[in-house]
């Protein structure tokens, strides 16, 4: 499983890893309960992949946000989602300390906590996406 095929479905909740394409659309698989089921074009989706996190110098990759939490917590599960907006902002300074708190909303954190605990709890392998992360940081850097 790769960031590339995991998405989320607005209107949804959880994550779900694309499974094989159809005429119509895609099947995809919950990370949670493994049900699969359609998705048409009707649906708002999201690669993980292709999301970022504002900061004030830049737009930080989602997996790399990720990267950073697995590190931190050494591969377990991050703080519970549902903790309040305070604890929320203070963990996330803690993984990205220069995230723009004018368009991070504690929402956002939420989510985003929420992805990663989903991820781990389906032994998504984040060495992998760290060797990748090392691999492009490489190819800049050439």
């Amino acid at each position: 499983m790769t960031l590339e095929k995991v998405i989320a479905i607005s209107g949804k909740p959880g994550l779900f890893e694309i499974i094989s394409q159809s005429k119509s659309g895609v099947i995809v698989e919950s990370l949670a309960d493994k049900k699969r089921f359609p998705v048409n074009s009707l649906h708002n989706i999201s690669t993980l992949n292709d999301i970022a996190i504002y900061t004030y110098e830049e737009e930080i990759p989602l997996k790399q946000v990720f990267c950073s939490i697995f590190d931190k917590e050494e591969g377990k599960e991050s703080i519970n989602p549902k903790s309040s907006k305070n604890e929320l902002l203070n963990y996330f300074s803690e993984v990205l300390p220069d995230f723009d708190q004018e368009r991070v909303y504690a929402s956002n954190i939420k989510k985003v906590l929420a992805w990663y605990n989903s991820l781990v709890a389906a032994n998504f392998d984040f060495t992998g996406l760290k060797a990748e992360l090392e691999q492009e940081k490489t190819e800049e850097e050439s």
